[in-house]
């Protein structure tokens, strides 16, 4: 069992959804926790407020993931704040809706847009805090999606990056071994803010599945957490999170 009491735990996109779960989920276990947000400051503050509700210390902390320098200086101000970082968690990710089968629609942009926050983000905010999560034997858990493995979802760009963030994770679990343990969860449908105005698709989508449901935002941070306290002797691992979907449905997701 890996304890996270009194250790210090970076989760990026902190302050909503599935991160807003693994925040409070590692607050209520001990973990001082810094929230990240890029843009929705009254989120992370209100999920700052839940933290301390529980009992946990924690800051926030605005940087855009996407950004080297925004990464860095996120390191350095947990850093400044607790004096250590053992636990990362790369859970902001960003997409732009087009349909899999409109390909002049996919803007060079768009690619851009997801790359440089699903991929490019989660290496930066890794590379920042490796030599303290060495030092620290630490873990980092990137949220990742089914679509990296299906080819489907909310775009090609969004499957491509979600492809790449996967193959992140494998190397950082070569490169940090064998001192930092580095595994992705990869949601299915999860009933979060981006999911929007179609949550009823959504359900539809999980209807005929072993499970029968969409995920909540903690059924993903129950995975994130079982990882990050319980996988240790767990590394460079993908763990498929969507009540049974794949299973059913193989590469048809839509």
């Amino acid at each position: 069992m890996y304890e996270v009491k009194g250790k210090t735990a970076i989760v990026t996109g902190g302050g909503t959804g599935i991160g807003k779960a693994v925040t409070l989920m590692l607050a209520e276990r001990g973990a001082n926790v810094v929230v990240n947000y890029s843009r929705s400051e009254s989120d992370a503050l209100a999920t700052l407020a839940e933290v301390k509700k529980l009992g946990a210390d924690g800051m926030v902390c605005q940087a855009n993931v996407a950004k080297d320098a925004d990464a860095r200086r996120m390191f350095q101000e947990t850093m400044a704040k607790f004096g250590r970082v053992d636990i990362v968690v790369n859970n902001a990710g960003t997409t732009d809706h087009v349909a899999m089968e409109d390909l002049e629609g996919l803007k060079e942009e768009y690619w851009d847009n997801v790359w440089d926050t699903n991929v490019k983000g989660h290496f930066f905010v890794i590379r920042a805090c490796a030599e303290e999560l060495k030092k620290n034997k630490g873990c980092v858990v990137n949220v990742c999606s089914i679509s990296g493995i299906t080819g489907r979802g909310s775009s090609m760009a969004y499957c491509a990056s979600k492809a790449a963030a996967i193959s992140v994770t494998k190397s950082f679990a070569h490169v940090l071994a064998p001192d930092v343990r580095v595994n992705a969860v990869l949601p299915g449908v999860v009933m979060t803010r981006w999911v929007g105005d179609k949550p009823e698709f959504a359900r539809k989508l999980s209807a005929g599945t072993p499970l029968g449901r969409p995920a909540e935002a903690g059924d993903i941070g129950d995975a994130v957490l079982g990882l990050i306290t319980g996988g240790t002797f767990v590394t460079g691992q993908a763990l498929i999170v969507d009540g049974g979907y794949t299973i059913i449905n193989g590469n048809n997701i839509r």
